[in-house]
């Protein structure tokens, strides 16, 4: 996979944001997917870096949640603000990354990036259980870079 146009059909990003949708029904929570070729830094950092720069860190409740794509170094991150980091079981990130990971390895990526989704999901439905008036704060496209 050389460019990160080629991750994914069309088709198969609108899964995947229908994935994001359907998650966030649930739950306050924020999820993202963002694709980008590759990170020159550390994965985790850049990965941190982009939370940012997707003002992810600027959810009421502290509970975005990142999947960080660098496609050409096939490479992945999960990031997830304070809010849900506090929240959730210290081995949740490495469980959904192994989930990932396994469908990766495959040459699935929708179905490893939908599965992430849909663990992140009910993490943070249980944790931030959606209420009458929740807004979605941020957009559920796919970014890249």
């Amino acid at each position: 996979m050389s460019k990160v146009e080629d991750l994914l059909t069309a088709e198969e990003e609108q899964e995947i944001i229908q994935a994001i949708v359907d998650a966030e029904k649930k739950t306050s929570g924020e999820i993202r997917v963002h694709l980008e070729s590759r990170t020159k830094i550390d994965l985790l950092d850049r990965a941190k870096e982009v939370f940012h720069l997707l003002k992810m860190d600027n959810t009421k409740e502290e509970n975005g949640v990142l999947i960080y794509v660098a496609v050409n170094d096939k490479k992945f991150a999960i990031y997830g603000d304070r809010g849900i980091n506090n929240a959730v079981p210290e081995d949740f990130w490495k469980s959904t990354k192994d989930i990932i990971e396994a469908h990766f390895k495959n040459g699935r990526f929708k179905e490893g990036l939908i599965e992430g989704i849909t663990k992140a999901g009910k993490e943070l439905e249980v944790h931030f259980p959606w209420h009458h008036g929740d807004v979605n704060e941020l957009s559920n496209e796919i970014s890249k870079n």
